[in-house]
């Protein structure tokens, strides 16, 4: 149990995500929620662990345990995860060995989310499936997980949002054991690479002649120990994003009356969008959304409303403009996509969703799945799912359905949107 790690009881939490913020979070939650047969019980988990009843959590291969405190008595839930074999371990660590990126990221204190692409190739499954979760509690309950041990899970995920490499230790190895693991692999390759790189010059220049095998080892291993510890040491810095600039900045600016003329804008524009596209790069954030003539005019007139009444004359389509803008400043281009255009999501995300919003409402609520649609005709609203992952809130207003508020990556929290009707209607009709 060297390995277990105590965490401190997270306080009362007033509207964050039980999901998690993170994908690691997300994912956590996800294969707990597949291996849950009754949903009210998973509401009840969400609100113990928003309520600050959970104790400390201690995490050890294996293993995640807390004591959880209810009006009736105090509970002890664990929740046991199947550990990886010391063979998946081994397959799993040559995989990420033979890649650099994986390398530097695990050293760099950081989990690139192909991790779990480059475990799958190895056949080690990183993320816990359906069956890897074995919940359990004092209290007796029969179902799995109760809502104590639900509660931890859902504590779990906010863990994860901190410190991704608690799965790993979930899965049977520390931190701190793995990247000694790891780095220790990385130097003996490299004297490896060293050793067979320098007796081949050798042989070469003294025309076959024995070395030192002690002495060649021992510069090998001096040379991959520079090598590894300062592998990037000659790379430049990257440079830093320009600061975000105003009209008024421009070298254009003043050339022409904006009454006139659009340049200024558009030259403002274009820098705007530059400064977005390497920022992308430095972060590896994905780069802004390619965008066509149209969408392109949807952006132009959020960002810029000067520019709407001429967009307007040049499109033609001012009630459909006005819809456009308010997607568009709800959620950028993948909330202009999800009011044009329906998708169908693969696996379970829209029958999760709807599980959770019947669990957290007050009355029966009766939901339909259309493609990436949730709709509840009988309060005439309607969640849309983007291809990011984040639910956007629509509404029913007189026969069309009609941006409601802010895309949220909780459905419950993007049904729960009050729109504000006046607005929207308003820019519907292109005003």
């Amino acid at each position: 149990m060297s390995d277990a790690r105590g965490f401190a009881p997270f306080p009362a939490q007033r509207g964050r995500s039980t999901r998690g913020r993170s994908w690691w979070a997300q994912a956590w939650v996800q294969a707990m929620e597949d291996t849950s047969l009754d949903s009210d019980q998973l509401r009840k988990g969400r609100r113990f662990a928003n309520s600050g009843q959970v104790g400390t959590i201690t995490v050890s291969p294996g293993r995640i345990a807390a004591s959880v405190e209810a009006p009736e008595d105090r509970y002890e839930a664990v929740v046991l995860v199947d550990r990886l074999s010391d063979d998946e371990w081994t397959r799993f660590l040559d995989q990420v060995g033979a890649r650099a990126g994986h390398i530097a990221a695990l050293l760099d204190g950081d989990m690139p989310h192909d991790l779990v692409t480059a475990a799958e190739d190895a056949g080690v499954p990183l993320l816990p499936g359906i069956g890897d979760l074995d919940p359990s509690c004092s209290c007796d309950a029969w179902e799995l997980p109760c809502q104590h041990a639900a509660g931890l899970c859902y504590q779990v995920a906010w863990l994860l949002d901190d410190d991704p490499f608690i799965l790993l230790l979930m899965r049977g190895r520390s931190r701190e054991d793995l990247l000694d693991d790891l780095q220790r692999r990385t130097t003996q390759m490299t004297a490896q690479d060293v050793s067979a790189e320098g007796a081949t010059t050798e042989g070469a220049a003294a025309g076959g002649a024995t070395a030192d095998a002690a002495g060649a080892l021992s510069a090998a291993g001096e040379l991959a120990a520079e090598v590894f510890v300062a592998p990037v040491a000659s790379l430049p810095e990257p440079p830093e994003v320009p600061s975000r600039i105003g009209i008024d900045e421009l070298v254009v600016s003043g050339t022409t009356p904006l009454s006139e003329v659009s340049l200024p804008l558009l030259a403002l524009d274009a820098a705007r969008r530059a400064r977005a596209e390497l920022g992308a790069l430095l972060s590896g954030a994905p780069v802004p959304w390619a965008l066509d003539e149209w969408h392109d005019a949807v952006r132009l007139a959020a960002e810029y409303p000067e520019l709407r009444p001429r967009l307007v004359d040049a499109t033609g389509r001012a009630e459909e403009l006005g819809v456009g803008v308010q997607a568009w400043r709800y959620g950028g281009a993948p909330g202009l996509d999800v009011l044009e255009h329906p998708w169908i999501p693969e696996g379970g995300e829209l029958v999760r969703a709807r599980a959770e919003l019947q669990a957290a409402a007050d009355e029966p609520l009766e939901l339909e799945i259309s493609g990436n649609q949730l709709t509840a005709a009988a309060v005439r609203r309607q969640l849309r799912l983007d291809r990011v992952g984040r639910w956007h809130p629509y509404h029913l207003v007189g026969d069309r359905w009609l941006p409601a508020g802010p895309a949220d990556r909780d459905p419950t929290v993007a049904f729960a949107t009050e729109p504000a009707l006046e607005t929207t209607s308003r820019d519907a009709n292109g005003s």
